[in-house]
């Protein structure tokens, strides 16, 4: 099996032999690890005012920053920011990679400066939310279908990056939740599902009081499972794990901060815990690896997975 076919499976909770798939929702790296600018910092900005031959550069240089760092830590999966770099990933990169293509359109929990505004409208405006999320989901499902028509064959999953929780709680109560966001993500998974996506829903945070709502809309796996939140992957995998692939969950706390005997256990811990099941699983950071990671660390974590993450 390609790890594409083998990412694949994965999230069909398929039992597949051999090493785990591992990917990062974002790879911040790049300079240190490749020697090369993060594709998110390399702007399109300017896309009008370049030559054939200055966007046939731009291209080729994101897309082997992509293939870079994904082949060099073996990683399964890429999520592609910009479609416009996919078709030359596919021709650099040495191995078949699941891709994802990045889109949710749920509302997410705001940033401080619109955290007030928006929780006076979950109070006083329920009729003007739901028309912006009619909106909101018509808009993304017509990009999907439209990506659809112009990379046919070539993007895998849907990757769905609206944040909805604090370490502490969601930002929304179940019943906004119920409101608001569940029955718009269910109706956009089903219509990737349509189109022939797999779906990956992220969030990070403490999810226990939404956890089921986010499985009844029927991802194909849940992307995170917060330790810095308290989320244990055993305890969502025993209750869940017959539902969902999940993704995680290697503290990014202890990577960062913690002793390196507290970072290898908590690495082997999210190894055991998502193994367990002998299926359904996606090796990971609770997050990313994001800029300011020791990049040290996330190759021990890499290192410890080689060698252990392997299904018997």
């Amino acid at each position: 099996m390609t790890e594409r076919e083998r990412f694949a499976a994965t999230l069909r909770r398929e039992k597949v032999p051999g090493r785990v798939p591992t990917f990062e929702l974002q790879f911040f790296l790049t300079m240190e690890a490749v020697g090369l600018v993060h594709p998110h910092h390399t702007s399109f900005r300017q896309w009008k005012q370049m030559t054939d031959s200055e966007r046939s550069a731009h291209l080729d240089y994101r897309a082997r920053t992509f293939a870079a760092f994904a082949e060099k830590y073996d990683h399964s999966a890429v999520n592609i920011t910009d479609l416009r770099v996919l078709e030359r990933f596919r021709e650099v990169c040495s191995r078949e990679l699941y891709v994802t293509m990045e889109i949710d359109p749920t509302f997410s929990m705001p940033n401080g400066d619109d955290m007030f505004v928006f929780a006076e409208r979950l109070y006083e405006d329920e009729t003007g939310l739901k028309a912006e999320a009619e909106k909101r989901l018509a808009d993304a499902i017509r990009r999907v279908e439209e990506e659809t028509l112009a990379h046919p064959g070539q993007i895998d999953g849907i990757l769905m990056t609206a944040d909805y929780c604090f370490n502490t709680n969601p930002f929304f109560s179940p019943a906004q939740f119920e409101v608001y966001v569940a029955p718009y993500l269910a109706r956009f998974i089903q219509a990737c599902k349509d189109c022939g996506y797999q779906t990956i829903k992220h969030t990070d945070g403490n999810i226990y009081p939404i956890l089921d709502q986010l499985a009844d809309c029927q991802p194909d796996a849940l992307h995170s499972i917060d330790p810095q939140a308290k989320v244990s992957l055993a305890e969502v995998s025993a209750k869940y794990g017959d539902r969902l692939a999940l993704c995680g969950n290697v503290n990014c706390g202890l990577l960062q901060t913690g002793t390196d005997a507290e970072a290898a256990a908590d690495i082997r811990r999210s190894l055991r815990d998502g193994m367990a099941r002998g299926y359904g699983y996606v090796f990971c950071t609770s997050n990313c690896a994001y800029t300011g990671l020791p990049l040290d660390r996330y190759e021990m974590m890499i290192d410890i997975w080689r060698k252990e993450g392997i299904y018997a």
